[in-house]
């Protein structure tokens, strides 16, 4: 939702500003606030302020693109998985393994920023000069993922995607991200 086109048509357009909540907004603390054009300074830290006395993890999108900050990294992460699956160098499940297990579970304690300055932009820029030439660069959806949609393979809700999944299964899934959050956000589980 480009939050520029949607405040064009104000009258008082430097006081409009847009926020991306991330959802369970109840669990996820981000917050995009995402300014136009047009936003004044103070506007856009007002709402910074707000957000942040409401408890919640506000940062600034200075420009507004598509996808925001978060969607974008998301879905460059989710371009390159479907790659590897479509292009057979694993199935879906070693995907989802190889995140779960490695760098999955320091990204909530350390950026990606944070892990290149960690273990030396030197050899970041050399990982990148090896690797970056082979990952996935096509400018739109993968013909892959349109096949899975086209067929009725909507994942979870049809009870086939990228994988099979029974009710049951999907069911254990929701239920495990839900004690995940909590747990992070500390509240208490029966």
């Amino acid at each position: 939702m480009p939050i520029t086109e949607i405040m064009s048509g104000l009258r008082l357009k430097e006081r409009a500003i847009g926020t991306h909540w991330w959802n369970p907004p109840h669990l996820i603390p981000l917050v995009e606030v995402v300014k136009t054009e047009w936003t004044r300074a103070d506007v856009a830290g007002a709402m910074m302020d707000l957000l942040e006395d409401a408890g919640k993890t506000p940062v600034m999108v200075e420009k507004d693109v598509p996808g925001f900050i978060g969607n974008r990294l998301q879905h460059a992460l989710w371009r390159e998985a479907v790659s590897l699956v479509e292009n057979g160098i694993c199935d879906a499940e070693a995907v989802d393994t190889v995140i779960k297990s490695s760098f999955g579970r320091r990204l909530a304690v350390l950026g990606p920023l944070e892990n290149a300055d960690l273990v030396g932009t030197d050899l970041t820029l050399d990982i990148h000069e090896n690797v970056l030439h082979d990952l996935e660069s096509r400018k739109g959806p993968s013909p892959y993922l349109e096949q899975l949609v086209e067929e009725g393979r909507l994942g979870m809700k049809s009870g086939k995607g990228f994988r099979k999944w029974t009710g049951k299964e999907s069911d254990d899934v929701r239920a495990r991200v839900a004690r995940h959050l909590k747990r992070l956000d500390g509240i208490l589980i029966d």
